[in-house]
């Protein structure tokens, strides 16, 4: 039987702003199982990122319910078991790109040399050149780039990806799809990405759009009846 590794029961996110509430999510249903590919889709403010953000537990729904059934309840589920890459700049500046990448192997206690483990998923990418450099003196794809080595360095069961690829040309992003569908692979990770690009949406197995806070999804396992 697939595993179920995230279930979205009628949740919505209101955001209570100086001018009134904000409505960002209307109440919505989901399933993510594990091998799941799919691509989130919709146009600025739709609710993307919040919809990824309440899949990860970074955020909470205003109504509804998430829960992580494969994961022990609603226990955090972070770093060891969801990866996020996020849209806007997260890497550490102090560290380096390897102690970056790094950093959630040691917070899991993965076993072995965690910085050796950390350069090879750097490798992975082609980015081990890049492994002594502080994000200052990355390029921002480069650090693109590096954010997505350092959620993949967990081999986590899902990979939550918001515009992953948003500054990288054709080529790099293509490279690094590639990377992130053949971890994903190895251990019958669920792979969740929001997209703007069609092309990169056209290489998920499903669609999900978001319009305005409404999500309708295309046939398959991920709508909850």
């Amino acid at each position: 039987m697939t595993e179920l590794l995230i279930e979205i029961k009628q949740a919505s996110r209101t955001y209570r702003l100086a001018g009134g509430p904000l409505t960002v999510l209307f109440p919505l249903s989901c399933r993510v199982w594990a091998g799941d590919r799919i691509a989130v889709v919709g146009p600025s403010g739709s609710g993307k990122s919040t919809l990824l953000n309440l899949m990860a537990g970074l955020d909470r729904p205003s109504s509804g319910e998430i829960t992580w059934p494969s994961f022990g309840g609603a226990m955090n589920p972070r770093p060891a078991r969801i990866a996020c890459v996020f849209q806007m700049p997260s890497l550490i500046a102090q560290l380096t790109a390897r102690e970056n990448v790094e950093l959630p192997a040691r917070l899991v206690g993965t076993p072995g040399d965690t910085a050796e483990i950390a350069g090879s998923a750097l490798d992975l990418l082609g980015l081990g050149e890049l492994a002594d450099r502080l994000p200052e003196e990355l390029s921002g794809g480069q650090n693109q780039a590096v954010e997505i080595a350092r959620a993949l360095v967990t081999r986590p069961r899902v990979l939550l990806a918001d515009e992953p690829t948003s500054q990288l040309d054709q080529k790099m992003a293509t490279k690094l799809l590639d990377a992130m569908f053949k971890v994903c692979a190895d251990s019958n990770s669920a792979f969740v990405l929001a997209t703007h690009d069609p092309e990169v949406a056209s290489r998920m197995d499903r669609i999900w759009h978001l319009d305005r806070g409404v999500l309708s999804v295309n046939v398959g396992t991920g709508w909850l009846e």
